[in-house]
């Protein structure tokens, strides 16, 4: 069942009973009535308070009084966590099963959207002018194109998407905290919003109980479903729907409307319209870039990182190669956040306890649950590929790949998104060559199979062998003093663990 934690601004999604997003305590069954009252429910507890939300749905209903299955202060949380708060964003936040984090708000008022376009209950609503797109206008148009016309008005070193964040334990999370100074979207109401978006085209198309929906595209996390859920493909499968320019358009048509809003029109007197247009460009552009064209990767504090050793290292980008990897050990892929948390902070404790280096080797760790996990990140030098970890990332599988491929998307994930994500956001060269670690080592690593696999992949290159001189020395960079005896008394039955690094220094 889902935990609903009356001391923060959170409900945690970790359920095995995913009978409704917020089911708070085993008793309660606030949400029981047909899929419209729920979405009502959540729009008169703040759900949609801006002012073009309003424009588009009208005025939210009454509030009502507190349900007798919830005393008051749950009920109390349960108003704060669809209540959409100018100044802290990420309330309201939810942990999914998959291990995303999304807010409410936007994926409450694209279901409501979706609802009214299935059963004509009361729509359409009120029509704004110029017309917009209701679903788009209530997820993702307003807020984005307030974002960037803020950040016009105001500091230019204004964050206008982001940042993400972290939960306090990844086994009991309570508390949700950002990673830097909010801006109007954080990631979390990003994957709101673009989930928003994604349901409430599903309900437009065919009416299903909310419950249903829910469980059918956020999973359980109990591990039971066959394959990725729905939402771990939210990036791919938003980028799909909205096409080329959509998201511009609607951009466009919001702040238009939001000029003749009282509430709003002062933001936009003085913006001509040429100038609506560049604002709205530049967010759809950026809104792109980063939630569509990049991946999404859990942060380390997300997975139960401990801290780095020592101090890191810098790397100079953008980098010029890329090295693939398998971890070996664990031999399986991992198919779900927590199993590929898990096996994080395995590598990390092996790499640190065990072979003494200052922090788990990869620079990203591929899942097979649809996302990346950041290990030294993009911008910290590795221990992943000796002689040549500061000239480019290590990227590992996890899993054995000798006999075996990683599913298709979890090939497509590095090989279409990840690399030219890294190219576009200039932390890789356009030219870049990508090799396995076997290339630049003695090593069987990344598998037989993985190695035949990405020489079809644009920037392999076939020109190194083991034996090539190794251009940064001995390569001692990882190590603090005394660490070096740690690793030459790693014993033989711990030398099983991760042999895909096995047999190199790291740094």
């Amino acid at each position: 069942m889902c935990v609903l934690v009356a001391s923060s601004f959170t409900c945690v999604l970790v359920t095995s009973s995913f009978t409704c997003v917020l089911v708070a305590l085993s008793p309660m069954r606030v949400l029981v009535a047909s899929s419209p009252t729920r979405v009502l429910l959540a729009r008169a507890l703040g759900a949609c308070s801006t002012p073009g939300c309003r424009a588009v749905l009208g005025e939210p209903p009454d509030v009502p009084p507190t349900p007798p299955t919830l005393n008051q202060e749950q009920w109390l949380l349960f108003t704060q966590l669809f209540h959409h708060h100018h100044a802290a964003p990420e309330r309201g936040a939810v942990l999914a099963p998959d291990g995303s984090t999304v807010t409410l708000g936007p994926l409450f008022a694209g279901m409501e959207v979706g609802l009214k376009r299935a059963t004509g209950d009361g729509w359409p609503g009120p029509t704004p002018e110029p017309p917009v797109d209701a679903l788009y206008a209530v997820t993702i148009a307003e807020v984005l194109g307030t974002s960037f016309l803020l950040a016009r008005h105001g500091d230019s070193n204004r964050a206008t998407l982001g940042p993400g964040g972290c939960w306090d334990d990844v086994d009991d999370p309570q508390n949700y905290t950002l990673l830097g100074a909010p801006s109007p979207i954080p990631d979390a109401l990003a994957n709101g919003a673009m989930d928003g978006v994604l349901l409430g085209a599903r309900l437009a198309r065919e009416p299903i109980p909310l419950a249903d929906l829910l469980r059918g595209y956020y999973g359980t996390g109990n591990g039971t479903e066959k394959g990725r859920p729905p939402s771990s493909f939210r990036r791919r499968d938003f980028g799909a729907l909205v096409g080329p320019g959509k998201l511009e358009e609607e951009v466009t048509a919001m702040l238009r409307v939001l000029r003749v809003l009282p509430p709003t029109r002062e933001l936009l007197e003085d913006v001509g319209p040429e100038e609506v247009v560049a604002i709205a460009q530049q967010a759809a552009r950026d809104f792109t870039e980063v939630y569509v064209e990049c991946p999404a990767i859990v942060p380390r504090c997300m997975w139960g990182a401990r801290p780095y050793r020592g101090t890191p290292r810098p790397l100079t980008l953008p980098l010029d190669s890329v090295y693939i990897h398998h971890t070996s050990t664990p031999s399986a892929p991992c198919r779900t956040f927590a199993a590929c948390a898990h096996a994080m902070r395995a590598m990390q404790r092996f790499h640190q306890d065990t072979r003494g280096w200052d922090d788990i080797g990869y620079s990203f760790v591929v899942g097979s649950d649809g996302y990346l996990y950041q290990g030294r990140g993009w911008h910290w030098v590795g221990a992943h590929t000796k002689g040549y970890n500061s000239k480019g990332y290590g990227v590992g599988y996890v899993g054995d790949f000798s006999a075996t491929l990683p599913d298709p998307d979890a090939i497509a994930l590095v090989r279409d998104v990840f690399l030219p994500c890294a190219v576009k956001t200039g932390r890789l060269q356009q030219n870049y060559t990508l090799r396995g670690h076997r290339q630049m080592g003695h090593t069987d690593c990344p598998g037989n199979s993985l190695f035949r696999e990405i020489e079809t992949w644009h920037g392999f290159k076939m020109d190194t062998s083991p034996t090539d001189a190794n251009p940064e020395g001995p390569n001692l960079e990882d190590h603090q003093p005394g660490q070096i005896l740690a690793q030459l008394g790693t014993s033989l039955d711990t030398s099983l663990m991760d042999t895909s690094l096995a047999g190199h220094e790291p740094g």
